[in-house]
């Protein structure tokens, strides 16, 4: 005769699971050196040339609503010069009479950092946290544009490598932990 009653044999109701399991269920360091920047999403590059006045490049930052732009050389080579950047923009360009129509080689980054495509992300954060950078252009092997990856196609991939940690939190940190271990 079966035992009445036994626990195992209960139907878990919605609201009695217990805690949720959260954790990294893979190794995100890992992840982030085994994942090449091909895999992130990442805009592809908008790009000036040197010689394009800097009100062009801000036009061109605001219509495609990014905050870099790669600056490649004319003529058939096309390799990435420079980046021109917001940063640029408010420290360099506005301080200076006529920037509009100055070229944007004035007030650039030159020879920035860059990455390939098949570089793993971890390059990537390890460029961004020690140069202070929120924009690394991506090239080829040529050294043209490829793309550009940011701190925000980073900060969106390390969302979805751990998705319990950073999208189910209460709408504010206090809530997170009750004031009072009681509960009151």
């Amino acid at each position: 005769m079966a035992e009445r009653g036994r626990v195992e044999d209960l139907e878990v109701l919605e609201g009695d699971e217990g805690e949720p399991e959260v954790g990294r269920h893979r190794d995100v360091g890992s992840a982030l050196l085994q994942t090449p920047l091909a895999d992130v999403r990442r805009a592809s590059a908008v790009q000036v040339a040197p010689d394009a006045p800097v009100q062009r490049a801000v036009d061109l930052m605001r219509a495609k609503k990014v905050s870099a732009v790669v600056v490649v050389e004319r003529g058939k080579a096309r390799r990435v010069v420079g980046i021109f950047t917001e940063r640029d923009l408010v420290n360099r360009a506005l301080p200076a009479r006529g920037w509009a129509k100055a070229p944007v080689r004035r007030f650039m980054t030159p020879s920035p950092e860059t990455l390939r495509p098949q570089d793993p992300v971890a390059y990537a954060l390890e460029k961004m946290s020690v140069g202070r950078f929120r924009h690394v252009p991506v090239v080829d092997d040529g050294g043209r544009a490829a793309g550009i990856v940011s701190a925000g196609d980073l900060v969106d991939l390390i969302v979805e490598l751990c998705p319990e940690e950073c999208l189910n939190l209460p709408p504010e940190p206090g809530l997170a932990r009750h004031p009072r271990a009681e509960g009151e």
